[in-house]
């Protein structure tokens, strides 16, 4: 026999093992032995008698709980058996909370503290009220395209989705007597990290581990966010093979589109908001790293995370949110569905790490990869100026043209990304300057931007 996750032993009682059965009371239950040594010899137990008296009185009066206390005898020798039922509320020692972890007794604060207080009221992060936050203050945007997918999706009635905006709330369960959930928050405000620190996602390309090339911040509410961190994966993070047929072109990625949709979905569901750091995508030549703050259930493992198991998201009124929008499912085929798309694809299926702080995906890219990336803008070492720069060439176009020309469906990254510093470095420069507005206006290269033009062809030929 060994200590574990339900058995302690102590040579001799002292109050302040009052904590470890908080702790047994607030996990799974357990036994502690008093008159057992740490290698689990029982040494025996000399004032038996008032200790059998003592510490029922004691625990209930400081813990409010009953436990079992019963002598038993080893060897010739007595010990005293402690039996802690585990309870479905908090118990708390002095305004302590401790729970079992392992072998280990763990004193509970800050956001541990709040999620287990949560869990014991059947509660969850993302149900927590909001104060001072209004339907009103949601964005309409986000609320509209909301609207539309759900209409796709067919996942709500048609009579909700023409519902008043608090109406539609109140149907998505979002709201909590008169206070709006966090969950609400993060789904239509137009700024959620007003209320819920780092609720972002951050993208970097990485030379080495040490050697940050470029990177951006997706901020806004989580739709925008999936929206907007898809579109830059693949229009400026990931280098695509290209292929021809006739002259039709073909882009593959090393990573499936729908197995990067779906792990994205996935950070952004389950990912604890209360850990106060934004899901971090790390792109290198040879792979794709995703970091989710977050938690596995009690008692899973990786390997039930990669096999059959249920619908268990850690944001539970999110994912009913994104479900009924129709960007996901809701039975746990999550990791299985990225598994499928990789195979499917013939790439390589993504090794899960989990640790404490939170779960790694991390996705190798093939080998070789499939057909030959010839097109620089694919490139992903490329600045996007670069990338802006080959676009328009010799021509002159307008600002639409060139941000379909680049792939890109998010005006404003089109814009901070690539168009605001092309101007500002003198690469480029408006057909009709005294008119920045004109629904004509138009860009060209200047002279600086024909010279950069030459050198990434020339760059472009060595490769």
């Amino acid at each position: 026999m060994k200590e574990n996750q339900q058995i302690e032993w102590k040579e001799s009682w002292r109050d302040e093992y009052l904590r470890w059965i908080c702790g047994f009371a607030n996990a799974e239950g357990g036994v502690l032995h008093i008159g057992r040594n740490d290698r689990g010899v029982v040494v025996g137990v000399p004032d038996s008698a008032r200790l059998m008296e003592d510490i029922p009185n004691k625990v209930r009066d400081i813990l409010g709980i009953m436990v079992g206390v019963n002598l038993r005898e080893e060897a010739g020798k007595e010990y005293l058996e402690i039996v802690v039922e585990p309870y479905p509320y908090p118990v708390s020692y002095k305004g302590e909370y401790h729970l079992r972890s392992g072998s280990t007794k763990q004193e509970l604060k800050g956001a541990a503290l709040d999620k287990f207080l949560l869990r014991k009221q059947g509660k969850h992060w993302d149900g927590v009220p909001v104060p001072q936050v209004a339907v009103k203050d949601l964005s309409k945007a986000a609320i509209d395209r909301f609207r539309k997918l759900a209409r796709q999706s067919q996942r709500l009635d048609s009579a909700i989705l023409r519902e008043s905006a608090p109406g539609l709330i109140e149907k998505l369960r979002l709201r909590d007597a008169a206070h709006l959930k966090r969950a609400a928050v993060l789904l239509f405000h137009p700024d959620p990290e007003r209320f819920v620190t780092a609720a972002f996602v951050k993208i970097g390309f990485f030379r080495t581990n040490t050697d940050l090339l470029y990177h951006d911040e997706i901020h806004g509410d989580l739709f925008a966010q999936v929206e907007k961190t898809m579109d830059l994966l693949l229009t400026k993070y990931l280098k695509a093979g290209l292929t021809y047929q006739g002259l039709q072109r073909f882009e593959t990625f090393p990573v499936p589109e729908a197995a990067l949709r779906e792990a994205l979905l996935n950070a952004v569901i389950h990912k604890d908001y209360s850990a106060g750091a934004p899901i971090q995508i790390s792109v290198y030549a040879d792979k794709l790293m995703l970091w989710n703050p977050g938690e596995l259930p009690p008692a899973w493992t990786v390997a039930k995370l990669k096999g059959k198991h249920p619908s268990h998201p850690f944001n539970p009124d999110v994912a009913n949110a994104f479900f009924r929008a129709g960007m996901i499912e809701s039975w746990g085929r999550g990791i299985e569905r990225i598994m499928e798309a990789c195979r499917a694809a013939g790439t390589p299926v993504p090794v899960l790490r989990y640790e404490p702080a939170g779960l790694w995906v991390e996705f190798a890219y093939p080998a070789v990869p499939k057909g030959t990336p010839t097109d620089p803008v694919a490139d992903p070492v490329a600045d996007p100026v670069e990338m802006l720069i080959i676009v328009v060439g010799g021509r002159s176009l307008a600002p639409s043209e060139i941000q379909k020309r680049l792939g890109l469906k998010h005006r404003p990254t089109f814009r901070a990304n690539y168009l605001r510093p092309a101007l500002e470095g003198g690469l480029v420069e408006m057909t009709l300057p005294e008119k920045p507005s004109s629904r004509l206006q138009q860009y060209r290269l200047t002279v600086v931007g024909k010279t950069r033009l030459k050198v990434i062809a020339s760059r472009s030929k060595t490769v």
